[in-house]
């Protein structure tokens, strides 16, 4: 199967923070299956560290009122098409992102207060028939395996071949 997964998820620092949600969990879970690993925000032309963003009436804000709209959407646009480029079965999406959120999202208050809705990412992935997993159910136990890989790609020592892995 092929899945693509929220960069920060696989270890990749690339939060608004400077950071990453690396979850053994995870990497278990996508163990044996072609991976693409992407981040929006830093497709988009974000920088790491950045300002955190939510969705405020529509539209991607830092807490500044500082528009970053336009970068979440471009970079949303390019990680769908590395999605389908790749041939992606399964996203795995790191939870209430205001890009990658599956289920619910920060409400644009700053205050961590979450309303449902989803990330801009999410929103195309979905509308593009891609299945959408939030990382917080692999985590609790929630989703069930993975199909077994079908066709196994040379990929290099360091498990990197053209942004896909084999993990």
């Amino acid at each position: 199967m092929k899945i693509l997964v929220s960069a920060c998820l696989l270890g990749e620092n690339c939060k608004y923070n400077g950071k990453n949600n690396y979850n053994k969990k995870i990497i278990e879970f996508v163990k044996g299956h072609e991976v693409t690993a992407v981040c929006p925000e830093v497709l988009g032309g974000l920088s790491v560290p950045r300002k955190p963003a939510e969705i405020v009436n529509g539209a991607v804000m830092t807490e500044e009122r500082v528009s970053v709209d336009r970068e979440f959407r471009e970079g949303a646009a390019l990680a769908l098409k590395k999605a389908m480029d790749c041939g992606a079965d399964m996203a795995i999406l790191q939870s209430r992102s205001p890009s990658c959120g599956i289920y619910q999202v920060y409400d644009g208050s700053f205050s961590g207060k979450l309303v449902d809705g989803q990330g801009v990412f999410a929103e195309l992935l979905q509308d593009a028939g891609i299945e959408l997993v939030d990382a917080e159910d692999i985590i609790n136990g929630n989703v069930g395996e993975p199909e077994p890989c079908r066709q196994e790609r040379a990929v290099s020592a360091s498990g990197r071949k053209s942004g896909r892995r084999h993990i």
